[in-house]
């Protein structure tokens, strides 16, 4: 009897001209959670699809409780025990909690084969409560948080009575006290025996689950350290083929001009009394616990939900902002946080999605000379050194961390002087956060006004000038650079004493 619930030996997957997985090997014990990291475009994706069924590997084998198994499709898969729990939530909004958890595999009378309600709800609930969580079964979709949403994908997984669950960039999109809440319900599956893979980019997530972790780069297996065996040095090396001696670039930017200043700018329910302003060349950071009311501003700034009063200043002028296009003629550009869904269209070219809020600069007589628009976009894509075959690429065909690099060269197609980032490195990885890091810092050193929003402490230390501290909508506290601590920062977030100094907001 083997001591491993799941083995992957020298699995391949090829696709016409591509390699995406290279002779990748993966141990998993029963009870155990392994991590999987590697950057954006290492072949994770590809690796969750061969586990589960959705890809058959060219050359490999799949170990499943000692037997070499063969996957022709997912239902398959799901039938041995395997289930697989996605960063972007796939469920169906405008249905209930217990009508997602039994989606495909629904409890029907074998006599009249009707659909049995109560019972599906009884055992919703059942898992729920398994899992600690107290959300009405019969509550829609739609009205959960995204953390919540991430536990009725567990219950789902449990209902199918997966022993093996893939959890794929599951803290991405949550605040740490709902990363510490996933943290205890993957803990309470390890400990009723299930096994679990952990797929994340951020190393506390590693450090706080994980036994083993498992690097992938670029396609290959790298290998497999006990977790304590492996310094943050050597796993970087072995994920970007690196050192990352400097993770934030020296600055060299100079700070110049003001040319944004918001006065007691206030928007009923989400934020008051708001004052800050901004200069050519500097990072404003602004930063707070989720829910601080961080983004509301931004998008206040930039025209997308109003404030109620208070006043904006571009270049020493009041203006007054109704909309992002009013915005934009001012000079402010805005990365969304959530750049597949608000920043970018993935289904159109790198160029197309670069040259969007500018196309009237590449038309004459309501004709696109695309000559022209393809040659800006081909500059841009290489100023923030996008990685792709062309700018002919589709923008779905990159990594996240490459997304973004597409979003914030679309920024810079405008004639722009401001340019406000909300979370720039959410989901990427420690490679692509470095190379925006330095796209950043060029920015302002070219006189660039920056506005970042981010919940990450280390980037907002070492990025910002000048950082702006929120807590429920107001503005608690202002630090300069050479004055900020992350027990500073952290007291004016929280209202608390912090006296620790492991803590990520």
């Amino acid at each position: 009897m083997t001591e491993y619930v799941l083995e992957l030996r020298g699995v391949t997957k090829q696709f016409p001209g591509v390699t995406a997985l290279d002779n990748v090997n993966l141990k998993l014990k029963k009870g155990e959670i392994h991590a999987l990291m590697g950057e954006n475009g290492a072949g994770k994706s590809t690796f969750i699809k061969i586990i589960t069924g959705v890809y058959a590997p060219n050359k490999g084998e799949i170990i499943l409780h000692g037997e070499s198994v063969q996957f022709n499709n997912p239902k398959e898969a799901q039938a041995k025990g395997i289930a697989a729990i996605y960063q972007h939530v796939t469920n169906y909004p405008d249905l209930t909690v217990t009508e997602n958890i039994f989606m495909g595999h629904e409890i029907v009378s074998p006599h009249t084969k009707r659909l049995l309600w109560k019972k599906m709800h009884d055992e919703a609930k059942k898992i729920l409560v398994q899992l600690g969580s107290s959300i009405d079964p019969k509550t829609e979709m739609s009205a959960l948080s995204v953390a919540q949403q991430q536990i009725v994908e567990i219950a789902k997984a449990i209902s199918t009575n997966a022993n093996i669950i893939i959890m794929d960039e599951p803290t991405a999109a949550l605040t740490a006290r709902e990363s510490e809440e996933l943290y205890r319900i993957a803990e309470t599956l390890r400990d009723q025996g299930a096994s679990i893979i952990f797929i994340s980019h951020r190393f506390e997530d590693m450090y706080r689950l994980a036994t083993q972790v498992t690097v992938l780069r670029d396609s290959k297996y790298m290998g497999s350290w006990g977790v304590h065996e492996i310094s943050n040095e050597d796993l970087i090396v072995q994920m970007v083929g690196r050192e990352i001696s400097q993770v934030f670039p020296n600055k060299h930017n100079q700070i110049g001009e003001k040319i944004v200043e918001v006065r007691n700018l206030g928007k009923v329910g989400c934020f008051a009394d708001i004052s800050f302003e901004v200069h050519r060349g500097e990072i404003v950071g602004l930063t707070g616990l989720v829910g601080a009311g961080r983004t509301e501003v931004c998008q206040a700034l930039f025209g997308i939900a109003l404030a109620d009063k208070g006043d904006i200043f571009v270049k020493g002028q009041k203006v007054v902002i109704k909309k992002p296009k009013d915005a934009m003629k001012l000079g402010i550009g805005y990365l969304p946080e959530d750049r597949q869904l608000q920043g970018l269209i993935l289904s159109w070219e790198i160029g197309q999605n670069i040259t969007l809020p500018a196309l009237r600069q590449y038309a004459t007589n309501g004709w696109l000379r695309t000559a022209k628009e393809a040659q800006v976009a081909k500059e841009l894509a290489e100023k923030v050194n996008v990685k792709a075959n062309s700018i002919f690429d589709l923008v779905s065909s990159l990594s996240g961390g490459n997304q973004q690099k597409v979003a914030v060269a679309k920024l810079l197609t405008s004639d722009v002087d401001i340019i406000i980032l909300d979370e720039p490195t959410k989901g990427v990885d420690v490679g692509a956060k470095s190379a925006i890091y330095e796209i950043v810092n060029e920015l302002s050193a070219q006189g660039y006004g920056v506005i970042l929003v981010s919940s990450e402490m280390p980037e907002i230390l070492g990025l910002s000038d000048r950082i702006i501290v929120m807590k429920e909508g107001r503005i608690t506290r202002t630090l300069h650079r050479n004055e900020a601590t992350q027990e500073k920062i952290l007291e004016a977030a929280m209202g608390t004493e912090v006296t620790g100094t492991e803590v990520t907001v």
